[in-house]
């Protein structure tokens, strides 16, 4: 089966991949980030990158050298040809360029650095970054470069023929395909073998790893000179805080800020946990912290020392962390200094928990641990003694530990908007924090993931409304079915012995590659295929099949089968069916050639399902 169009990266790489949901996110703009982050073609002052804008010879030159793994300075007293004079701002890079043999001038002596560049005589110099040289090619040029240029797929997203003007879509779409490239001399690809960043195991660009590599932080807004470090001015940014659009204004002390310059973007965080420390790790030099039942790993020298025995903070004294990205530590300050924190959850363990006191004594504590609407887990030393799992709680922890209090189940319905911006007739918080739960386990979700659904009171357990009357906290009850088990089945035993009560079943399933063997006296009545199971974390309340559909092709997170159209789920196992064996792959791998596909889904998408399973032959 054909797929119809190679969905790119997922990872909205700018904003929601650096906080929470992923989003698809069109080619041209996974182009334009990577070569952002890469600082090969980064917008004008307003971040525009005028796309439909003709490309001189020196602008182009400049991409290049950018593109290439030599370190180009900003002044040069050298003039490379005698209309590149050293003042010219290009003349750093045309003297790079033409050192490094990838580019040369007209036979008449000069450069031209003001006229316009062909596709071919960009191409020309894309492929000496490559390794190629004319030597390499016959005939009259540039047909040998040109039929180069379409092997190597250095032509997808580029329509204009070889003596046409580039325009600067033009060289993104020629500097994005070379990343991928394989060099002449390795076979290996351009950007891992010569600028040292990797790809995702299908052998794309990981914009996401360049973000990671390129970016800058953590400063603490409020801490001294904390602006100087942000080297372009904020009211030019693009500013992002917990994975939803921003402006710099809102840019408030104890915000936890990473920055690209190539860019000209901010990432906010504002979470922040407050309670005793319980551990210190090690004391002399920390990586990590204990407060509220969880390690943190520790990020920045500045929270380390505060942190360390040489620092301002030891093991039972109140702390509250601000936490940047993947819930690491920033900065560490005193309670009051920054917001105490509250949140809610269900109740996923009421174990009883060693902490260590200021002193170095070890007592033990009535505890529980929360799955929290921002999708962490915390465990809090509580005086209360009896509480169950699968409870909704408001925990608020403070200088001196944790107050416990069940939370009022609260009404609510109504069918979210298809943008996912609103639940019935209130709008949800650029905040908002979901969590989906079914007994004492859930998942957090995004408004996205609800979109168009019908939310009924039986389906909504708990929500809160911020200052303006939007949805800030949202607990639902089994609403996506996202916390359920999904895999295939691959031995089915079941017996009703006649004339008695006698039954048994032994099913054996795979998830993801994990095999698992489920025996007991209830009989399923299933088949081998994929399933789904759904527990509640004792006895099983469901085990059954999920339902067939043929696929004619899979866009991006799309199936379609004729004229209708399935969502696939995030985490959708794949698998590639061979003699009647199971082998675990990705939809990268299989979605195209001769594949047949099969999709398996719990239940209709209006009512939250997913193709949760899919099948290739």
């Amino acid at each position: 089966m054909k797929k119809r169009v190679l969905s790119a990266l997922l990872a909205a790489a700018l904003t929601l991949s650096l906080a929470c949901p992923a989003l698809a996110v069109t080619s041209r703009d996974d182009a334009a980030q990577a070569l952002a982050a890469l600082d090969i073609m980064t917008g004008d002052e307003n971040g525009d990158l005028n796309l439909s804008a003709p490309v001189t010879r020196a602008e182009f030159v400049k991409m290049l050298m950018a593109a290439s793994p030599i370190s180009v300075g900003d002044v040069t007293y050298v003039s490379p040809y005698p209309d590149v004079p050293a003042s010219h701002w290009a003349a750093p890079y045309v003297e790079a360029a033409v050192t490094a043999g990838y580019v040369t001038g007209y036979l008449d002596g000069t450069f031209r650095p003001a006229n316009t560049i062909t596709l071919a005589e960009g191409v020309v110099m894309a492929l000496r970054l490559l390794g190629y040289s004319n030597e390499d090619f016959s005939g009259s040029f540039p047909a040998g470069q040109m039929s180069m240029y379409k092997t190597l797929d250095l032509d997808e997203g580029i329509a204009i023929g070889q003596n046409d003007t580039m325009k600067r879509q033009d060289a993104m779409y020629l500097f994005y395909n070379l990343l991928t490239a394989p060099t002449k001399t390795t076979g290996q690809p351009y950007l891992s073998s010569v600028l040292g960043y990797g790809l995702t195991p299908e052998g794309e660009v990981d914009t996401l790893a360049l973000l990671n590599g390129t970016m800058d932080g953590p400063v603490v807004v409020g801490e001294s000179g904390w602006r100087d470090k942000i080297p372009f001015d904020l009211s030019t940014a693009r500013v992002t805080r917990n994975g939803a659009a921003s402006t710099a204004e809102a840019l408030s002390d104890h915000d936890v800020v990473y920055f690209s310059k190539n860019m000209r973007a901010l990432w906010v965080y504002t979470n922040r946990v407050t309670g005793p420390i319980q551990a210190i790790t090690p004391a002399s030099a920390p990586t990590s912290v204990t407060v509220a039942g969880k390690s943190y790993a520790i990020e920045t020298s500045s929270a380390a020392f505060a942190l360390s025995d040489l620092g301002s903070f030891e093991v039972g004294d109140p702390v509250t962390l601000l936490l940047g990205r993947d819930g690491k530590v920033a900065a560490a300050v005193a309670p009051g200094t920054a917001a105490d924190t509250s949140f809610c959850g269900v109740v996923i363990s009421n174990v009883p928990q060693q902490y260590t006191d200021k002193y170095g004594n070890d007592y033990t504590a009535a505890s529980v641990t929360v799955l929290a609407t921002d999708g962490n887990t915390y465990t809090c030393s509580t005086d209360r003694t009896s509480v169950r799992t699968g409870t909704l709680v408001q925990v608020t922890t403070t200088a001196g530990g944790a107050e416990v209090k069940n939370l009022s189940t609260a009404s609510l319905s109504g069918r979210v908007s298809s943008d996912g911006a609103r639940l019935g007739g209130r709008d949800f918080a650029a905040d908002v924090e979901i969590l989906d739960v079914y007994g004492d386990h859930g998942v957090r979700v995004y408004p996205q993931r609800l979109a168009g659904m019908e939310l009924t009171d039986g389906m909504v357990r708990y929500y809160l409304l911020d200052g303006s009357g939007d949805i800030s906290r949202l607990i639902l009850n089994d609403a996506t079915g996202d916390m359920h088990t999904y895999g295939v089945i691959t031995s089915v035993s079941e017996v009703n012995v006649p004339g008695s009560m006698t039954t048994a079943g032994t099913y054996v399933y795979d998830v993801a590659g994990a095999v698992h063997t489920l025996t007991g006296s209830t009989v399923y009545n299933v088949e081998n295929g994929p399933f789904l199971l759904k527990t509640d974390g004792g006895e099983i309340d469901r085990f059954a099949n999920l339902t067939e559909v043929k696929l004619t092709s899979v866009e991006g997170t799309t199936a379609y089968a004729g004229n209708r159209q399935y969502a696939i789920w995030d985490d959708a196992l794949v698998y590639e069916v061979r003699d009647n064996e199971y082998y675990p792959t990705s939809l990268a791998l299989v979605s195209g050639g001769d594949y047949a596909l099969t999709g398996w889904y719990d239940k209709d998408q209006t009512d939250g399902g997913r193709i949760r399973v899919i099948l290739a032959k």
